[in-house]
């Protein structure tokens, strides 16, 4: 078999994982709160990328690891896992995930306007012209279609997801300044990520575990949202010849969590829905077709 082959297959298999995971957010927070599905996910995500080490013979770069590796982790914990996945999972509390995933999906646009203040990023017309046609996208959404009266079906939790955009967007920032393995990375921002997560649990929450069915969800989320897939991507884009090859796929990933989010939460899809991702990915498509993102990584490196 062919490396663009198994690019493409390991494409496929990550954005296919991706699509289900906002309704493995909504069915596992009938179970728990934002901080308990956070803490039991992050407990499976850490042996999962631990387990991944191992296999890549890199346990040793855990232990080359220099003082100011280890307080850039502390730092970076903080951002993600536990800022990130706690405002992301309260946005999936508050909103249906027809509404959520799109807006949390807007974080390449929030990447565009975080980089003028802090890459000092010169932001072309096109960009401009990419941006608005984007939040367009967002306004459809979270006014359900009802754009003249300017009313929010919920506002609170528009701006939570909106938040799980900006986060996401400097927790990438900062991320490709950082030159380490990128499994090592996500490892070590991991284990302290957990522990704040754990002080969290313990003072405004519990540990507690409703029943084994509920605990599966938890196991689902921190293997394939915070561990398994990032490895398949990564693969994806080592044996692909160029970036852009296995990219276009991640544009398929909110249109197929939309048709798992019907057949497994059972929401009904709504036509404003589609007509604001379709917005929003026209947004996206167009800042990276000219070449926005590409900027980004030239100027970080």
């Amino acid at each position: 078999m062919k490396n663009q082959q198994k690019a493409y297959i390991y494409a496929g298999l990550s954005v296919c994982i991706w699509a289900t995971v906002a309704s493995a957010f909504k069915v596992s927070l009938v179970y728990f709160d934002s901080l308990q599905l956070l803490f039991f996910s992050s407990i499976t995500s850490i042996l999962a990328l631990f387990s991944i080490l191992f296999f890549q013979k890199k346990i040793h770069l855990l232990k080359n690891s220099r003082l100011r590796d280890y307080i850039t982790s502390v730092i970076m914990g903080f951002i993600n896992p536990f800022v990130y996945y706690l405002v992301l999972f309260k946005a999936y509390a508050v909103l249906p995930a027809q509404e959520a995933q799109p807006l949390n999906y807007t974080w390449p646009i929030m990447l565009t306007l975080l980089s003028i203040p802090l890459l000092k990023q010169r932001v072309k017309w096109i960009s401009v012209f990419a941006i608005l046609i984007s939040f367009i996208g967002v306004f459809i959404i979270s006014t359900k279609g009802d754009l003249l009266t300017f009313k929010f079906s919920n506002l609170n939790g528009a701006l939570l997801a909106l938040s799980t955009a900006i986060i996401w967007a400097l927790f990438w920032i900062f991320n490709i300044r950082d030159k380490r393995d990128d499994s090592v990375k996500l490892f070590l921002s991991f284990i302290f990520g957990f522990i704040y997560i754990s002080i969290a649990t313990f003072f405004f929450s519990d540990f507690n575990i409703p029943n084994s069915q509920a605990l599966w969800g938890t196991v689902y989320i921190g293997l394939f949202e915070m561990g398994i897939t990032f490895v398949l991507w990564a693969m994806a884009l080592q044996y692909s010849e160029t970036t852009a090859k296995v990219s276009k796929f991640i544009f398929l990933t909110p249109f197929l969590s939309l048709i798992v989010v019907y057949f497994v939460v059972g929401e009904k899809i709504l036509s404003s829905t589609i007509i604001g991702l379709l917005f929003i990915v026209a947004g996206i498509i167009l800042e990276q077709v000219f070449g926005q993102k590409k900027q980004l990584e030239n100027q970080a490196a």
